[in-house]
């Protein structure tokens, strides 16, 4: 084996891929930004309509994703470069690969502030709190401090740095075994403490009672966006982890394990929220404030807050952590693959390149000049990053890499790929219609909404 082939790697055991998958997946878009999405869009009925959206569309096209990725044994360009040479299908391999590093570069960020929060939980900063108003100003100040901001980016890219380092089964395999069976027993926990709240019936009402009338075209594009955008679909993240796994695995068992294990920690995320926010009277259409702003004010009112408090911070950058290293993983393996650097030096250099791009998000929340709202689109200039790559990017890249598999590279193709070592795929035929029609469909109406209406999620 050579040193770029052992610089390149590959899962250790089916297990650890489905592990260092579902952390890929998930991430804050899980812990942080599903509930507030649910709560602003009618609880339980987005709920029950996320998990439809998971099903018919994010698992025919993660299967696709993983499919490829075995295939080729590429990353993103590489693959699409290999299978159609000095096509222009190559660039969606390498829009994903920029999406990527895009995405990391402003995730890295609110990853960083959650392992802010862990340490001023724990600190008390928030135990002697009245309101909401005064954990919003506790945040305003905790933003605007651009040196605290940096260090904190500075910090969560260097810790995802040193993981992918150590290459797909020493580094990015051993850790997911590690920090996942972490994340899943803090969300027992904490959602077992939160239903045992006084009043958490009335949360547990709103979260798991759907109200049909409650569904309309916006709940639907949301549902739709979140689901595509959770299971990390569009970026090449899954083409890349694909393209570790062993030709012996079956690829529609590994590909259902994460969306299951996605879909559970998303749930249960809910299952944290919203019977707190209810048992102390709160709004569950809080928004994005959810964890920076309202949950502390939480804390200082209950029992055991600054354990309970403590426990999702920590939760926060655990699944963060898990994301991010999927992140960085894709960029990197393109430089493995097709520069033919070592994985020190290529983890090096996208890790640099990362903070750099960070920095205006890094400073943007707590700014006076332009980053904190930006003249031509009214909002920021993190805001404005996901956006571009947690939003267009990934609904190109999903779109077109299912036209891609349904029609160019063909059904045939991808059913033979993953039949391989005589796997059965007994819904082979719903997989194709699915790819070839409803997954095109859906996503180039998610986009197009996004477009008209300016919801950005």
């Amino acid at each position: 084996m050579t040193p770029i082939e052992q610089d390149r790697g590959s899962w250790g055991s089916k297990a650890g891929f489905i592990i260092a998958a579902a952390g890929s997946a998930i991430g804050l878009g899980n812990i942080w930004r599903f509930p507030y999405v649910a709560g602003q869009n009618g609880g339980a009925a987005f709920v029950l309509i996320y998990i439809i959206f998971v099903v018919l569309i994010g698992l025919p096209v993660m299967i696709t994703e993983l499919a490829i990725g075995r295939h080729t044994k590429k990353n993103p360009w590489g693959a699409f470069e290999l299978l159609f040479p000095k096509s222009v299908w190559r660039f969606v391999g390498g829009l994903g690969i920029f999406t990527g590093i895009g995405i990391l570069s402003f995730y890295a960020v609110i990853a960083g502030f959650t392992l802010g929060y862990f340490f001023k939980i724990i600190k008390g900063d928030f135990s002697s709190i009245a309101s909401g108003d005064q954990a919003a100003a506790i945040f305003t100040a905790f933003t605007a401090n651009p040196y605290l901001a940096i260090s904190l980016l500075v910090a969560f890219i260097l810790i995802t740095g040193l993981i992918v380092a150590g290459g797909v089964s020493a580094g990015i395999e051993r850790w997911s075994k590690i920090l996942m069976p972490i994340l899943f027993v803090l969300l027992i926990v904490l959602a077992i403490r939160s239903i045992t709240l006084e009043g958490a019936s009335k949360g547990l009402e709103f979260y798991l009672k759907p109200d049909i009338s409650k569904i309309n075209p916006g709940v639907l594009a949301r549902a739709l966006g979140q689901a595509l955008f959770s299971l990390s679909l569009g970026m090449g993240a899954m083409i890349t982890y694909g393209s570790y796994i062993s030709r012996k695995d079956n690829l529609v068992t590994s590909a259902a394990s994460v969306v299951f294990f996605d879909t559970i920690i998303a749930i249960l995320a809910g299952l944290v929220m919203f019977p707190a926010l209810f048992a102390m009277g709160l709004d569950p259409a809080g928004g994005a404030g959810l964890v920076f702003v309202v949950l502390p004010s939480i804390f200082a009112k209950m029992p055991g807050g600054i354990l309970f408090g403590a426990g999702i911070f920590l939760l926060l950058a655990v699944a963060a952590l898990t994301s991010t290293i999927s992140l960085l993983e894709v960029p990197v393996s393109y430089f493995v693959d097709e520069k033919k650097w070592p994985r020190k030096k290529a983890v090096i250099w996208m890790s640099v390149a990362a903070f750099v791009m960070g920095l205006p998000s890094a400073v943007s929340l707590g700014a006076s000049d332009g980053l904190s709202k930006l003249p031509l689109v009214g909002f920021g200039f993190l805001d404005l990053m996901n956006a571009i790559f947690g939003n267009y990017s990934l609904s190109i890249g999903s779109l077109l890499i299912a036209v891609f598999a349904g029609y160019k590279w063909g059904a045939k193709v991808v059913i033979a790929e993953i039949q391989k070592e005589g796997v059965a795929f007994q819904l082979k035929h719903v997989w194709t219609f699915l790819i070839r029609f409803v997954c095109p469909v859906a996503i180039a109406i998610i986009f197009v909404y996004i477009i008209v209406t300016g919801n950005y999620f």
